[in-house]
């Protein structure tokens, strides 16, 4: 698989790329399916079914609406989310769906919603069915798709051809396993730079003398057939959904959706710029600047604003939170900084994406939070100019001290306590960065073995801790007032 910085850093709504946007993109790759099959015109009625942790935490992700949304024909990456609720709403009223955005069929929400609790599906964690019947009653399409973690969507065979072929861990495309360009050839457009593993990353740097950010450049201009300009602008753009989504969410005030929890981004911005001479008693300061870019961007996806997975929704506050430190505080800082930032840090996302996870439901938060806290440690390690081994140290430590996180949202919101980790996951990975560029890069444990590692602690962690808000603070903690 050659992936996209793209495909890491994607446009979506919140609450949960898993949850929202995943699901929205299944439903928008069915009727594109029926589509192509040319059977499109015949579906009379459409039925959905949730499972395993889409199932358990699902409505409180949004995953009844994203689906709906995804089958009116709508893409998270372009929906407007106020017109979102309006258009859920108004199907579980008036009982009627359009279809594709081209005809109405009848949908009883109680009745074609349906929510497997406590039943999984064999493939992921994550998994959803969608069945389309003709007037006659007859099923004449159906297809089960795992929403696999960042809003990724594979079907089941998919996922049983990749399971099949140990595609994922054992025969990597990287210098460690098959030849990496044979590969990509296979796969997809040749890259001059194929990687799947950090040591990847390294063998280039020390070959011929080139960082993460211009492989990736370099990759991106082959993937997109265009120059770096083009690539510039979608970054560019890219970094102005993350940062009009932490500017909202330091205007935005009153409740979160179904908790009401209060929102505290803006309160806590304004006593920040009440008094701004605090900068200079307490230069911890700098540290509740940080919290609240992470906590105001959080706070929107709670609230099922516009953020981009980085990698995930749940953690969508971690690299906004670090690109805007380095704006703001950093001397010197530039727009190529942010793009290099992003391009180090996409780079960073791909390797957990290929080797091990970002579901929540299938590794736990480490799998969110802390792929984000690496990625930002890795990212603001290569514009305070850092050295590539650096990089990779600084990437290392910020995934070193999540091993273990547990996913484990109170009444499967993603409030509490995913807010404030997004704010301890940023604050993390500066500290990361700072630890990193003390060094030489020298380190005892690698970037790769890390990833390696975080993926078996995900296997060992119990399906309760992981994104089904069956145990951990979701169970012992459910007071939602006293939050």
């Amino acid at each position: 698989m050659t992936l996209s910085v793209f495909d890491i850093f994607k446009v979506g709504i919140g609450p949960s790329s898993s949850h929202t946007v995943g699901p929205m993109w299944a439903g928008h790759r069915f009727i594109q399916e029926l589509r192509d099959k040319g059977i499109i015109n015949s579906v009379a009625s459409v039925r959905v079914g949730l499972y395993g942790s889409l199932a358990l935490t699902g409505i409180g992700h949004g995953t009844d609406k994203a689906c709906i949304l995804g089958l009116a024909g709508l893409r998270p990456d372009t929906i407007d989310p106020d017109e979102a609720d309006e258009i859920f709403e108004r199907v579980k009223e008036q009982g009627i769906l359009h279809f594709a955005g081209e005809h109405d069929v009848p949908f009883d929400y109680d009745t074609q919603m349906v929510f497997h609790m406590g039943e999984s599906l064999p493939e992921h964690p994550n998994g959803m069915r969608i069945f389309a019947s003709d007037a006659s009653g007859i099923v004449v399409f159906y297809k089960t798709y795992l929403s696999v973690g960042g809003g990724f969507i594979k079907t089941a065979d998919e996922m049983r051809d990749e399971s099949g072929s140990s595609a994922k861990k054992a025969e990597g495309t990287g210098t460690g396993g098959k030849d990496p360009a044979a590969a990509a050839a296979a796969k997809g457009p040749v890259v001059p730079y194929p990687f799947r593993y950090a040591k990847d990353l390294l063998a280039y740097y020390h070959k011929y003398n080139i960082s993460i950010q211009e492989v990736v450049y370099a990759n991106e201009m082959v993937l997109h057939n265009c120059g770096k300009e083009a690539i510039d602008e979608r970054l560019d753009a890219v970094w102005d959904v993350m940062e009009s989504c932490v500017n909202r969410g330091m205007q935005q005030s009153g409740a979160m959706p179904v908790s009401g929890i209060k929102r505290r981004a803006a309160e806590l911005h304004r006593a920040l710029v009440a008094h701004p001479e605090a900068m200079l008693k307490d230069h911890f300061a700098i540290l509740d600047w940080v919290a609240l870019f992470a906590m105001a961007a959080n706070e929107e996806n709670a609230c099922g604003g516009r953020v981009v997975t980085a990698p995930t929704n749940g953690a969508a506050g971690v690299i906004p939170a670090v690109i805007s430190y380095y704006k703001r505080f950093v001397p010197g800082a530039s727009q190529q900084g942010i793009r290099e930032f992003m391009l180090t840090a996409g780079a960073i996302g791909m390797l957990y994406k290929l080797n091990a996870s970002i579901s929540g439901a299938e590794v736990g938060c480490q799998g969110e939070v802390g792929v984000a806290c690496s990625m930002a440690a890795g990212g603001l390690t290569r514009v305070m100019g850092g050295t590539m081994m650096q990089v990779e140290n600084a990437a290392e430590i910020g995934m070193e001290h999540h091993l273990g996180m547990t996913c484990d949202p109170i009444g499967g919101l993603v409030q509490v306590p995913c807010i404030e980790r997004n704010s301890m996951g940023a604050i993390k990975a500066i500290t990361a960065s700072r630890l990193a560029l003390r060094g030489d890069g020298t380190h005892t444990v690698s970037l790769d073995a890390v990833i390696e590692t975080m993926y078996r602690t995900g296997m060992d962690i119990q399906a309760k801790y992981r994104e089904t808000s069956l145990g951990g603070l979701a169970i012992y903690a459910t007071n939602l007032a006293e939050c």
